[in-house]
């Protein structure tokens, strides 16, 4: 049975065959049913991104406790709007969470609950439709995913923009640096990146 948690860019869970995705995560409970198909969104404001060997713990997907969701690689993870785990990946964690509150909050230090109530609302309208701002390509930094003729694409450096799929990045598509674009990445995540939080890609990147 294929389940529906495949997460894209746009934050949308997916009915996916892919096996290509490096990170997992959850959005803080159970989003299945007892048929293991998804009944809502999310449970909590804390989504995050985890890496999927943890230690010994082994996991029935979709099983008892929450909703394993799988993402590509950080970058998409970031866009559909889950920061990295304090637990499975305390390191990344705290490098996140320093450039976030440097970025977003004068660098006055806040609770995880704060940050993920902020993110909350960087990432979906108030009728939980996904939130996005529109910005010029050449201001934005790389990790960041923006929205172009339907398409999710990434800036992978500078001026090398990516096109996105479930299975890896596709091929690299030439745009103006001064259009302007709707932007999936939260903006308070985009902020992070600027102050040096650099997001990790999947290998098919490198390769085009």
């Amino acid at each position: 049975m294929t389940l529906q948690n495949r997460v894209d860019p746009w934050g949308k869970l997916n009915t996916h065959p892919s096996k290509s995705a490096t990170l997992m995560g959850n959005r803080g409970g159970k989003l299945h049913n007892a048929d293991k198909q998804i009944i809502k969104q999310f449970s909590t404001q804390s989504w995050i991104n985890c890496v999927t060997i943890f230690g010994n713990v082994k996991r029935e997907v979709f099983g008892q406790s929450y909703s394993e969701l799988f993402f590509l690689d950080e970058a998409t993870a970031l866009a559909a709007g889950h920061r990295p785990c304090g637990e499975c990946q305390n390191q990344r964690y705290k490098q996140f969470k320093n450039a976030w509150i440097h970025a977003n909050n004068t660098g006055i230090s806040l609770p995880v609950k704060e940050i993920d109530k902020k993110i909350h609302q960087d990432r979906l309208t108030a009728d939980k439709n996904k939130k996005t701002f529109q910005a010029k390509i050449s201001d934005l930094p790389i990790g960041t995913f923006f929205e172009h003729d339907s398409k999710a694409i990434v800036i992978f450096k500078d001026n090398h923009y990516l096109i996105w799929s479930f299975d890896g990045y596709q091929q690299e598509v030439e745009l103006p640096n001064d259009l302007i674009v709707n932007v999936l990445t939260p903006e308070s995540f985009v902020k992070a990146f600027d102050e040096g939080f650099i997001p990790r890609f999947h290998h098919s990147a490198s390769l085009k």
